[in-house]
């Protein structure tokens, strides 16, 4: 099973280039792409969706094309996008037998079947006639995977699918899509560098639209180990420090401010750190440095 993402890009009609020339190939597993708000991640995704067409490039799914069959690759796609709508005032259980219906499970033994176990799945057994309206933000997004896993995906999407959970409700999602992960190709499109870290073992970074890293997380951060120093500082050296170094980060820590720098050269103060995947994100992405 493999996903190929071939010299993708899309302009839209106010100028904005949302992706330029995206080269991506994809196998079963868990696949994070990681970038900042506005670097094209919804588009790439809507695009794998083919709920938009690129301006140029194509995308095949075991060799054939997703853009000039779409309804047959839709047929083997699961997308959960970051904010979906669901009817007023209908229960889980309810509205899962109506999708299941939309997408063909005619059988009502097997469609009742494969709606408790997806609910078992989810954690919603026992919420499951309740509104989902009414549901937590977890709950909603844990109800959402139910719904793609309906008609058993090779493809899944989930978009920005741990913004706003307590961490309690955002461990209950990452057991739920890393179970998914020997099934299918599951992609999971993120601003939050923890989500990649406890659940990707491939990832890219996206940022303007391109692709700036490729690789196992694990890997990417070996590149870097060595180059990575830590300080406090007071508000002042960090105006003088940022003018001299690359600044990864700044985190308050029992009151000051402890400042990580990339360098290949040791530094008057500075003491060698471990490196991590937010120190490798921002040595890609400095903008986002704070």
């Amino acid at each position: 099973m493999e996903l190929e993402i071939k010299n993708i890009s899309k302009i839209y009609n106010n100028g904005v280039h949302a992706l330029k020339d995206v080269n991506l190939t994809l196998t079963p597993g868990m696949f994070g792409l990681l970038g900042p708000n506005g670097a094209g991640k919804s588009s790439i995704m809507r695009t794998i969706a083919t709920l938009q067409q690129p301006d140029s490039g194509d995308i095949l799914f075991n060799g054939q094309s997703i853009l000039k069959k779409p309804n047959l690759f839709r047929q083997k796609l699961g997308y959960l996008p970051q904010e979906f709508g669901v009817y007023s005032n209908e229960s889980a259980l309810s509205l899962l037998d109506y999708f299941a219906r939309l997408k063909g499970i005619k059988n009502t033994k097997q469609r009742k079947q494969r709606i408790e176990e997806l609910l078992h799945l989810v954690n919603l057994t026992e919420h499951c006639h309740k509104a989902v309206d009414t549901y937590s933000g977890g709950m909603r997004q844990r109800f959402g995977i139910a719904q793609v896993l309906l008609a058993e995906p090779q493809v899944i999407i989930v978009d920005e699918p741990t913004a706003g959970l307590d961490p309690a409700e955002r461990n209950r999602f990452y057991a739920i899509l890393h179970h998914l992960t020997s099934q299918a190709i599951v992609i999971l499109s993120t601003h939050i560098v923890a989500d990649v870290t406890d659940l990707c073992n491939d990832m890219a970074i996206l940022n303007k639209g391109e692709i700036l890293a490729r690789g196992a997380p694990d890997e990417l951060v070996h590149s870097i180990q060595g180059s990575i120093w830590q300080k406090s500082v007071t508000k002042d050296e960090l105006a003088q420090l940022r003018a001299q170094h690359k600044v990864l980060s700044t985190r308050i820590v029992k009151g000051e401010i402890k400042a990580t720098i990339q360098t290949t050269q040791a530094t008057t103060g500075f003491l060698p750190a471990i490196a991590d995947l937010e120190d490798f994100y921002f040595s890609y992405v400095p903008e986002l440095a704070v």
